[in-house]
């Protein structure tokens, strides 16, 4: 896990994954991070990249989604609090 803060440090250079439905991502998101909707995520798997970092609404099912990529033997990190509390801390979204 990593919370919004830690990752908010590491700038927009990193390989962050938002895994919310459209419906959720057409409302609010973070402008750097790429779109793989968990409902894709089988058939969009070879699209996470190195070392990706995983962003849902509140960080559940980021949570669950790390822990099933984990027994494939995919490593990834669950941001704790989702976008959230990414909103929360002030760091950057866009709306549309």
């Amino acid at each position: 896990n990593i919370t919004v803060d830690e990752l908010g440090k590491l700038g927009e250079n990193i390989n962050l994954i938002d895994i919310r439905e459209p419906y959720e991502h057409d409302e609010v998101r973070v402008p750097f991070a790429k779109h793989i909707p968990l409902s894709e995520l089988d058939a969009r798997i070879d699209e996470l990249g190195e070392n990706p970092y995983i962003m849902c609404h509140g960080g559940g099912r980021s949570a669950r989604t790390v822990q099933l990529l984990a027994q494939q033997g995919i490593e990834t990190t669950n941001v704790s609090g989702g976008i959230s509390a990414w909103e929360a801390a002030g760091l950057p979204v866009e709306r549309s």
